[in-house]
């Protein structure tokens, strides 16, 4: 098992309630219907798992996580927004507890890139969706991660990031790989796109940047990177004083780079 280099700090979960099926998983819409059994792997804070929920109603979604803890998340979503068709079951990616053939539609948004061995979990994946059920993975792709104006704190930021990434055995370069992981666990037809999120009104900025501003200070990457030495609190403070200042930019723009698949 790798570790998961975000952790659960209220930092990272404000970035990731914002997430949605529309936002997050448009690829995914047209292969969606009303009655689908849906496994939902690595549901976080359960914003897309609840859509996914309210889409394929009645049928139910599953929404699985690694502890009780990451469920609770989910499971206060869905009782936020009284949405009950759901069930939660903790779980591991690569050795799923579900029978052969059991969903119709298994998916993982930004989950592969955190995995131990992303080749097993898509194995996984496939043997327990339903014969003629999809399988559906988003991830990003860091390296590809643009922005403007340039900046030098910024760049050791997205340095930083990849090489903790790495250290805790994920691959943060994820988006590229997904359709060689998919053929490699076996499946023969896999539809490969991308899409990106796009940060550029003074809200989106806000949103994204303010978001890592904070990130940078007080998540478990924080911690990663001044316990092993990669930064010192000064540096991690100029990331996160270059993160507030390119919020407050009107020219400032930051484009995400995703990779996406539907096997079958």
């Amino acid at each position: 098992m790798a570790t998961y280099t975000h952790g659960h700090a209220e930092s990272v979960l404000r970035s990731h309630r914002w997430r949605t099926v529309q936002n997050s998983a448009a690829y995914l819409l047209p292969h969606l219907a009303p009655g689908q059994s849906v496994l939902d792997v690595g549901s976080g804070p359960g914003t897309i798992t609840v859509d996914l929920a309210e889409r394929v109603a009645p049928g139910r979604v599953t929404a699985l996580e690694i502890t009780e803890a990451a469920l609770d998340l989910a499971r206060a979503e869905a009782a936020k927004r009284g949405v009950a068709n759901l069930d939660f079951v903790v779980g591991d990616v690569h050795a799923l507890d579900f029978a052969d053939g059991t969903f119709d539609v298994v998916h993982a948004h930004q989950v592969l890139q955190h995995v131990g061995d992303p080749v097993q979990a898509l194995r996984e994946m496939r043997r327990v969706a339903a014969p003629g059920g999809v399988v559906a993975a988003r991830d990003s792709d860091y390296e590809a991660f643009t922005w403007f104006p340039a900046s030098s704190a910024m760049d050791q930021w997205l340095s930083l990031y990849r090489a903790a990434a790495r250290a805790n055995g994920g691959e943060p370069d994820a988006g590229r790989r997904l359709l060689a992981w998919a053929r490699a666990a076996g499946f023969a037809d896999v539809t490969a796109t991308s899409s990106t999120w796009c940060f550029a009104t003074p809200e989106d900025r806000q949103y994204w940047g303010g978001m890592w501003a904070s990130r940078i200070l007080t998540s478990d990457l924080t911690a990663q990177l001044l316990r092993t030495g990669a930064a010192t609190q000064d540096e991690l403070q100029a990331i996160s004083d270059a993160f507030a200042a390119w919020v407050e930019d009107e020219d400032g723009w930051f484009s995400l780079l995703h990779g996406e698949i539907i096997a079958r």
